[in-house]
């Protein structure tokens, strides 16, 4: 059985709540795929007003982040039972930008991962190399310590269900986009990588995203290959040409 086809928007640090609506009712007619799941992971502030402006589309909200513990003394952060109160079905973690600013490891990821599984969350699950360790020659080590990490304790029925979003970090916001060539094998590589730890069959289920500068002009290319399904897009999620990165085949 093919795998759906699954498209996030990563919205990052921008759009009040006010702002998130306006915009969702602007995307709401523009990202109707019966292929594509399509999801808006917005900022905590947004979730609650963006989950009431999506009811009656095809539109999921998923959130940008989460701590590990159900509860407690950490001050700013927000859990998986407020999450999922809140209506919201998935969670990005590990993006490039939480590791490099605010200090999230492996180690950390794979907390988070576990929790969300334990909440009934699916984590879209983030990894890639710096343009550094991709001339270096090391993506392929790189990403699969990331993933073999970011997935211990994880069950095989679990990780049939993740979520795995590729961003080459060099092309994060750069406008720089990895050729298909070269998404396409680090996705396949990832695959690869979830067959060792697994079988085939949870290889098989799950889905993999590539991010990183994703356009209307470059999507239909890239989901078009074997083992891409789907994207997890930044900026241009922002805009109305998101529609046609979710329609990417029509």
């Amino acid at each position: 059985m093919p795998r759906r086809k699954i498209i996030a928007g990563n919205w990052k640090m921008n759009m009040t709540p006010s702002e998130a609506v306006e915009l969702i009712e602007t995307l709401k007619p523009l990202v109707v795929n019966e292929d594509v799941d399509v999801l808006f992971c917005v900022p905590a502030i947004d979730i609650i007003p963006a989950v009431e402006a999506v009811k009656g589309s095809n539109i999921m909200i998923g959130a940008e982040n989460m701590y590990f513990e159900d509860k407690g003394a950490f001050t700013g952060e927000i859990s998986p039972a407020m999450l999922t109160d809140a209506g919201v079905k998935y969670v990005i973690i590990g993006h490039s930008e939480r590791r490099e600013y605010f200090a999230e490891t492996d180690e950390t990821v794979n907390k988070k991962v576990l929790k969300a599984f334990e909440y009934g969350i699916t984590p879209i699950i983030c990894c890639g190399e710096t343009l550094t360790q991709r001339e270096q020659g090391v993506t392929i080590d790189f990403i699969r310590q990331q993933i073999k990490i970011a997935f211990l304790n994880v069950t095989p029925d679990q990780a049939a269900s993740a979520v795995i979003a590729y961003e080459p970090i060099w092309a994060i916001g750069t406008g720089k986009v990895a050729t298909t060539q070269q998404a396409q094998e680090v996705c396949k590589a990832i695959r690869d990588c979830i067959a060792e730890i697994y079988d085939d069959a949870v290889a098989a289920s799950i889905r993999i995203q590539y991010g990183g500068s994703v356009s209307a002009s470059s999507a239909p290319e890239l989901f078009a290959q074997p083992d891409i399904d789907g994207g997890l897009v930044g900026g241009a999620s922002l805009k109305a040409d998101f529609g046609q990165i979710v329609c990417y085949n029509k």
